[in-house]
Order: structure tokens, then sequence, then C-alpha cells
């Protein structure tokens, strides 16, 4: 993301759910190219690979940062 140049305009949403809930294994449309995989780790964890350079992209740091501020978890 580059704030003196893009304009876009990101919505985070956050939701419990449970096991039964799940309805596949990942998702996407095909039509569109898409392959999502869904990646299920432990909280620490994830802000572990933030510190460690595993996790880099900005958009995911800063979800990670809210949960973590607002003590969602």
């Amino acid at each position: 993301m580059s704030p003196g140049s893009v304009t876009e305009i990101l919505h985070f949403f956050i939701a419990e759910y449970t096991d039964n809930m799940k309805v596949g294994n990942g998702g996407g449309l095909e039509e569109e190219g898409e392959h999502i995989e869904i990646m299920e780790i432990q909280f620490q964890d994830a802000l572990d690979m933030i510190e460690k350079g595993d996790i880099k992209d900005g958009k995911t740091i800063m979800l990670l940062q809210y949960i973590r501020l607002h003590h969602l978890l």
C-alpha cells in the first residue's frame, strides 16, 4: 500500500465462527482465477510471524494489531 498514490479503501471484518459453519476447505470464483486457501494459526504465532518477517503485508499486520489492541482474543 502506498498512501501517496493509492486511493483504495479497505474494510476489515471480524467475526466469530465455529467449525460446523465451514462449507468448504477454501474458495474463490474459478472464472475469476481465484484460489483462496484457508490457514488457521494461533494468534500469538501470527504475531511472532510479523516479528520474524514471515508476515509482511501491511493489511494483515494492521488487522492483527487491531485484534491485539482491542483484546479480541
